[in-house]
């Protein structure tokens, strides 16, 4: 069998993170970012459980670790900074609501790039224009010009994922809106923060600050309520507008915060949204990460799914001998209880954060043993088969944790 030939749509985390196990995997990968070059910055993401056990196999827990934030935990704090509650990173040994491994999303990507980019295709400033599929290949014309066939195109291109619009179907199908919005960008840090990320929160908005790898600089993030959003995700000067009347008289050190929202280089507003679809495949195209199965930030878990995701996907593929029909639905049946258990947290604590009304729903308990039981399967409630027999040319880079998978 000649060598399979896969094309991934987005370099952020889920796309190279599957390049790097398809190539270990035997298959030549390229992947199409619209984006000039790898966007630097992002909200800070987390890696728990299995996930954490990915990073070890691909040979990458050193290198993560050296780009972390270094947070020590977590303190919600009142209008005068007074700290009202504390969450460790140690919490849930590293596994709390602050993980021991928290890293800036252009930074993991970053890492992520570094690690696949000598045995990976990347073709930035580019992107799939026309998929055509038969039971062969897939034939794509790339808004660039080129025409090219590919055995498998898999969609890694997030929330708004274009490769999903293009065969699965318009974004309002799949994506469903938690009734907030969340926005983040840098700032300088000029609030003497050290090692804790801070929280202010008031009814149905909360600002935050965490620190970030750099120290001279800190992470800015606002949520807010809202049943609506009709600010178009690539309208940036919108988007501004809506924060600065959304957070007005929102108090502790929001106004200091916001007068850095117009020379900010790294802008980020969108609503809190999952993806959810009856199946993540159609014929020999595929999704992967939030294009497939977005958690929303309010699960905390969007990369733990994207690493896990890109684990599975690749090793299910190869084990059926490339047949898609057989590796997408292994891929599904291995990942769907998972994608379900993050998604439920995903909704909860952005009910914990609605504004009380006469039709609210009672907030969640999380002191409860279910929710316990719904946070062990959102951590841990996938197997990482070891595909033996399947072919493996191994990480990049020597493993460097004692971690057993």
């Amino acid at each position: 069998m000649s060598e399979i030939k896969v094309l991934v749509a987005g370099a952020s985390i889920a796309g190279p993170a599957l390049a790097h196990w398809l190539r270990r995997r035997g298959a030549q990968v390229t992947v199409v970012e619209r984006a000039p070059e790898l966007r630097p910055g992002g909200q800070a993401v987390d890696a728990r459980g299995v996930a954490k056990d990915v990073i070890v196999r691909m040979g990458l827990d050193a290198a993560v670790r050296a780009a972390c934030t270094d947070t020590a935990g977590a303190y919600n704090v009142d209008a005068d900074g007074n700290v009202l509650e504390a969450f460790p990173a140690d919490d849930n040994d590293g596994d709390g609501y602050i993980s021991e491994i928290e890293i800036l999303r252009g930074d993991l990507s970053q890492v992520l790039y570094d690690d696949t980019r000598d045995g990976v295709e990347y073709l930035f400033g580019d992107r799939i224009a026309e998929l055509t599929q038969d039971a062969d290949g897939v034939d794509v014309t790339f808004a660039g010009g080129d025409h090219r066939r590919f055995d498998l195109v898999i969609g890694a291109d997030g929330l708004h994922s274009s490769l999903r619009a293009m065969v699965f179907g318009p974004h309002e199908q799949f994506i469903h809106h938690l009734g907030h919005v969340l926005a983040f960008y840098s700032v300088p840090n000029e609030f003497g923060l050290d090692r804790w990320l801070l929280e202010y929160q008031e009814t149905g908005r909360s600002a935050l600050l965490r620190p970030i790898h750099d120290a001279t600089r800190a992470m800015a993030m606002f949520y807010f309520a809202s049943k609506d959003f009709e600010v178009d995700y690539r309208d940036i000067e919108g988007q501004k507008r809506l924060l600065r009347e959304r957070t007005e008289g929102l108090g502790w050190l929001s106004p200091r915060i916001l007068a850095h929202l117009d020379d900010t280089p790294d802008f980020y507003l969108d609503q809190v949204g999952q993806v959810v679809l009856d199946r993540w495949s159609k014929g020999r195209v595929g999704l992967l990460g939030d294009a497939a199965f977005s958690s929303s930030p309010m699960s905390g878990q969007g990369t733990g799914l994207a690493l896990v995701g890109a684990y599975v996907l690749a090793g299910e593929l190869a084990a059926a001998g490339w047949d898609p029909e057989a590796g997408f639905a292994r891929y599904e049946e291995r990942m769907r209880s998972f994608v379900e258990a993050n998604q439920e947290i995903g909704r909860l604590n952005a009910r914990s954060r609605e504004v009380p009304g006469p039709d609210a729903e009672p907030a969640p308990d999380f002191t409860s043993e279910w929710f316990t039981e719904l946070v062990g399967r959102a951590i841990n409630g996938v197997e990482l088969p070891d595909y033996a027999g399947v072919p493996d040319s191994g990480p990049s880079t020597p493993l460097t944790s004692t971690a057993t998978s």
